[in-house]
């Protein structure tokens, strides 16, 4: 059976990471750099990880592992704000891994933190146009509501904005995930 750990992010963690996240499938659909994909990369992105959790609490980001203990991704709710009790997820799945369940489970992990600890209201999810993946994970999703664009319109220009490119926007509300985990 297929299952998931959440851990915080450690240096310990940069090569495996590097490896993963070097893959041209996983680079692509990330819009990763060359450099962003080193080992020396990898350890300043999960440096800032770590600042960022502890200075700002603006966001929240665990590394996936496997049911065999093995690095498999990352998972992040990103510009958390509580005022407006929104956030926006964004996940990863080194290629080895793909179409294994292990996205759906991740997020159903981090959900339940945003939802009942951290007591938002909606994390979005995002899509480059382009990334047909993304969308088809997201879209398998029951309590995801798809398309909401113009329900959002500032929290879409502002995912547009960051990755430069055209993109989709779903949410996930709170009550509906809540009443989704509490029949699952």
């Amino acid at each position: 059976m297929k299952n998931i750990k959440l851990m915080p992010h450690d240096l310990a963690y940069a090569k495996e990471m590097a490896l993963l996240s070097s893959n041209p499938k996983v680079k692509n659909a990330l819009g990763l750099s060359d450099d962003q994909t080193t080992i020396e990369g990898t350890e300043r992105f999960i440096e800032f990880i770590i600042e960022q959790e502890k200075k700002l609490g603006k966001q929240y980001s665990r590394c996936i592992f496997n049911e065999e203990e093995k690095l498999i991704g990352v998972i992040t709710l990103k510009d958390i704000n509580r005022q407006k009790k929104t956030s926006h997820i964004g996940t990863w799945i080194g290629y080895p891994y793909w179409g294994q369940g292990y996205n759906e489970l991740a997020k159903k992990e981090i959900l339940y933190k945003a939802f009942y600890e951290l007591d938002l209201d909606y994390v979005f999810a995002g899509a480059k146009v382009t990334n047909t993946r993304s969308q088809k994970a997201q879209e398998k999703l029951p309590y995801i509501t798809l398309f909401v664009e113009n329900d959002f319109p500032d929290e879409h220009r502002k995912l547009e904005s960051e990755v430069k490119e055209k993109c989709i926007l779903h949410v996930i509300e709170k009550d509906k995930f809540v009443s989704w985990f509490g029949n699952s």
